[in-house]
């Protein structure tokens, strides 16, 4: 199913829920992407894998939304692309941000015991923070 109008914008009953709630343009990279990929491999399920990760190179997830991130690039080594495709996602946390950036959003998501976590400690947190927010906001 289509993400677009034909006007080429974002159809908002069209977007995941997560989407939803976030701004135009991680909307806009969503669905964009998922049209040409719909397009060129005619396979749903691929569309989706190749939106995702496109919107993570612009954007991260941040409790029930996305936001913009600092600095374009992949935000996990799924999103990173190539052949093997049984990597595992971080669920639109940038694991590659550092540290810093990364305890500020888990104290913004007010997760415990942030503070003696170490960086991998900190993906897997804000990753499971992140899913309690989508399910709470659905």
């Amino acid at each position: 199913m289509p993400k677009t109008s034909k006007s080429g914008k974002p159809k908002q009953s069209e977007l995941p829920s997560t989407l939803q709630r976030s701004g135009k343009k991680a909307q806009e990279t969503f669905a964009e992407a998922h049209d040409s990929a719909a397009d060129t491999y005619g396979d749903e399920e691929r569309a989706h894998r190749v939106a995702y990760s496109a919107l993570k190179h612009t954007h991260e997830k941040v409790g029930d939304h996305w936001e913009p991130k600092d600095k374009y690039g992949p935000s996990d080594k799924q999103a990173k692309g190539g052949k093997d495709t049984s990597r595992e996602t971080q669920g639109g946390v940038d694991a590659n941000a550092s540290k810093e950036h990364l305890y500020d959003l888990a104290k913004k998501l007010d997760v415990p015991g942030r503070s003696k976590m170490d960086k991998s400690e900190l993906v897997e947190a804000l990753r499971k923070a992140n899913d309690r927010e989508t399910r709470k906001s659905r």
